[in-house]
């Protein structure tokens, strides 16, 4: 059906993230919670269109990132991070830290469109109001 186009999601995402505190809230969901930044977007997204989705739809998405977020994602940011920690010690840190952030741009953006594909195999339902994040952040 190709409802979702992920450019329309991408400018979404990165207007949204820009807002505000939402940067804040997001790592806090992410560092906190373990939920995906991406697919908080995602379901921000579905929220601003007026689609609901249900338990088994936002399961289904969930898996089709958990393994590029597993191996792709989080070593990423996992080698940022220890290469911050440790950037006394590094030659060049700064170039390193900006190629490494421009890498990881991109595979948040490869992570939004899975998401989309993804959720472009879906029957969405119309909703007044929907709230997809509170079935999200309620999961244990």
């Amino acid at each position: 059906m190709n409802l979702l186009k992920s450019n329309d999601f991408w400018q979404f995402a990165c207007n949204l993230y820009s807002k505000g505190d939402m940067q804040t809230r997001l790592l806090d969901y992410q560092n906190q919670l373990g939920k995906n930044v991406n697919l908080c977007l995602l379901l921000y997204y579905l929220d601003s269109l007026n689609l609901a989705i249900n338990q088994t739809q936002l399961n289904k998405l969930e898996q089709s990132i958990s393994e590029f977020d597993k191996l792709a994602l989080k070593p990423l940011r996992a080698t940022r991070a220890y290469l911050k920690a440790n950037q006394a010690e590094i030659t060049d840190y700064a170039a390193i830290r900006k190629a490494l952030l421009g890498a990881e741009l991109k595979l948040e953006k490869q992570q939004q469109q899975i998401l989309i594909d993804a959720a472009n195999e879906f029957e969405f339902l119309e909703a007044v109001r929907p709230n997809n994040m509170s079935l999200y952040i309620t999961l244990a």
